[in-house]
C-alpha cells in the first residue's frame, strides 16, 4: 500500500481526502475534532510540516477502541502510568458513550474474565464482515508505508531501573474505566465484525502502547487503516514504552511524542481529550517540560 501521494499532497487535499467519508453537516450532536497530522515537505524525504485537519463525525458512526488498559503490567512504570492516565479516560469514554459512541474494550489476553457477560456476548454476536483486505492477528510493521520506529524498544521498553521481569500479569481491564451496558469487549477481529455491522466508519484510538499494541493489535491502528476505516489516535491518552538508556536517548516523554509523530506522519491524525472535555489535555505528572511541538528537524 503507497501513501506517498497522500503524504505529500498541500494541506486542503489532505483535509478533503479524510473528510470525505465521515463530514456531515448541520447537526448539533456531530463529534468535532482538530485532528493533527505531519505531512512532508517536497522535495526532501525528511522535512515535515504541522498540518491540522477539522473533522465533524456523527456519533453513530463512530467507536471508541480502548487498547489493553490492564489492570497490571508486567513494567510497574507502565503500570502506574496507565492508573494516572485511567481516570481521564473514563471521563473520556463517559462523554462519548453519552453522545451515541460505541465504547470497545480491548484488554487482550483476558477474555476469560468477561465470559458471558453482556459486553463479551455483544462483540461475539457480530456477523462474519467480508474486509477489504484480509483482517491480521498482529500487523508488524510495514515497510511499504512507513519508517523504522524512532525509538529502540528492543529491549521491551521498561524505564524503570532495574529493569522489571517480563510476564503477563494482566487479569482484566483497569477498573477504573467503566464498563456499561451496550459497550463491547473483545481483543480480536469481532471488532471490525462490530463496526460493519452498525456501519461505524470512523474509530479513535487510546490506550497502551503506542508503539507496540495500539499499531499492531488486530483491532487498532495499522489494521483500521488497512480496512479503510477514518482513524483518530487520542495522543494525551497513550503511552509508550520506552527505555530513556536506549536509542534515542530522550527522557520517556519525549521518547513517547517521537512515536506520536512517527503515527502522525504515516498513519493517521491525532486529537487530545480536551475536545471531548474541555479544559486542557492530559499530562503525565513526570512530563515536567513544556509542551513539545513538531519542527521540521523533528525536535
Amino acid at each position: 500500500m503507497n501513501t506517498r501521494v497522500f503524504l505529500n499532497s498541500p494541506s486542503c487535499v489532505l483535509a478533503a481526502a479524510f473528510l470525505a467519508s465521515s463530514l456531515v453537516a448541520g447537526r448539533a450532536e456531530l463529534l468535532k475534532f482538530q485532528g493533527r497530522r505531519l505531512v512532508q515537505v517536497p522535495p526532501s524525504d525528511d522535512k515535515w510540516k504541522t498540518v491540522e485537519v477539522p473533522l465533524q463525525w456523527e456519533p453513530s458512526a463512530t467507536a471508541v477502541v480502548i487498547c489493553d488498559m490492564w489492570d497490571h503490567h508486567w513494567c510497574k512504570g507502565a503500570t502506574a502510568r496507565v492508573a494516572e492516565m485511567a481516570p481521564r479516560m473514563n471521563k473520556v469514554v463517559t462523554e462519548l458513550r453519552s453522545r451515541g459512541v460505541l465504547i470497545i474494550h480491548c484488554p487482550s489476553g483476558t477474555m476469560q474474565a468477561y465470559e458471558n457477560s453482556p459486553g463479551r456476548k455483544l462483540a461475539q454476536s457480530a456477523p462474519k464482515a467480508t474486509p477489504p483486505v484480509p483482517l491480521q492477528g498482529w500487523c508488524n510493521l510495514d515497510k511499504t508505508r512507513e519508517g523504522a520506529l524512532p525509538i529502540d524498544d528492543s529491549d521491551g521498553g521498561c524505564d524503570d531501573e532495574p529493569k522489571c521481569k517480563e510476564g503477563s500479569p494482566w487479569r482484566g481491564q483497569i477498573a477504573t474505566i467503566e464498563i456499561k451496558q451496550g459497550d463491547a469487549i473483545t481483543d480480536n477481529a469481532e471488532a471490525y465484525n462490530l463496526m460493519r455491522a452498525r456501519n461505524i466508519t470512523n474509530v479513535i484510538v487510546m490506550g497502551v502502547h503506542q508503539n507496540m499494541c495500539v499499531l499492531g493489535r488486530p483491532f487498532s491502528i495499522r489494521q483500521m487503516v488497512y480496512q479503510g476505516q477514518n482513524v483518530l489516535l487520542m495522543r494525551d491518552m497513550t503511552d509508550s514504552m520506552y527505555n530513556s538508556r536506549s536509542r534515542p536517548f530522550v527522557d520517556h516523554f519525549t521518547g513517547s511524542d517521537l512515536v506520536t509523530w512517527h503515527i502522525e506522519k504515516y498513519w493517521c491524525p491525532t486529537i487530545t481529550s480536551d475536545q471531548v472535555l474541555g479544559g486542557k489535555p492530559f499530562r503525565f505528572a513526570g512530563d515536567g517540560k513544556p509542551a513539545r511541538v513538531y519542527n521540521e528537524q523533528g525536535k
